[in-house]
């Protein structure tokens, strides 16, 4: 399904089930792995807890969050490293296809990044990236934008007034993919020109 980009100047990417494979159920598990405590793996539970949005936008630095996830595991001996391997567990990578895409659309489009996430998760993932692609991530845009370093998320129309402020772009001549409705929701209110990439797309049906 192709898109209309009659007008567009600058694509906004969202990371998580855009670029990179998520498995959200793949940390569930490793941090069940490593629980004592079975509610940390309950799916009415999973991700609850104020510490994830808390370490998303930045209120708290990672020595906190571990701390916090100690307390939920009610493991006090699971170590940094255990944590922090669980945490990224649901991180699987992204396809050579969608890197070469981008580098197709950044000598047309002005190309940015705005995603929900964290010190930790891209502590590792830049690297992983470097490693799997042999090129920086980062090099695949004008500007990369992380809610922990913003300290706005989605879907709160602010943060993407905050984006639109930092990148200079008009909102009228730029398109923001997000493989969530709220997201794409609270980006139009914005007055950004949205496509909602959903299950089951690929993002290079949109060109």
């Amino acid at each position: 399904m192709k898109t209309d980009l009659t007008n567009i100047k600058n694509i906004i990417f969202d990371l998580g089930k855009v670029l990179v494979n998520l498995d959200f159920d793949a940390t569930i598990k490793a941090f069940y792995d490593l629980a004592q405590n079975e509610e940390i793996i309950d799916s009415q539970h999973s991700y609850t807890d104020p510490v994830f949005y808390n370490l998303e936008v930045g209120k708290i630095v990672p020595e906190e969050f571990l701390k916090r996830i100690r307390e939920l595991l009610n493991n006090p001996n699971a170590t940094d490293l255990q944590i922090n391997d669980a945490w990224y567990a649901m991180f699987k990578g992204v396809p050579a296809d969608r890197v070469k895409l981008l580098q197709k659309l950044g000598k047309k489009y002005n190309l940015y990044l705005f995603s929900n996430t964290n010190e930790l998760h891209i502590g590792k993932f830049l690297p992983d990236f470097k490693a799997q692609h042999k090129t920086d991530f980062t090099s695949l845009f004008i500007k990369t934008f992380y809610s922990h370093e913003i300290h706005e998320r989605k879907p709160d129309v602010s943060a993407y007034l905050k984006v639109i402020e930092l990148s200079g772009v008009k909102p009228e001549e730029t398109l923001f993919i997000d493989d969530l409705e709220n997201n794409i929701e609270g980006a139009k209110q914005a007055g950004l020109k949205t496509f909602w990439l959903k299950e089951g797309m690929e993002l290079a049906e949109l060109f």
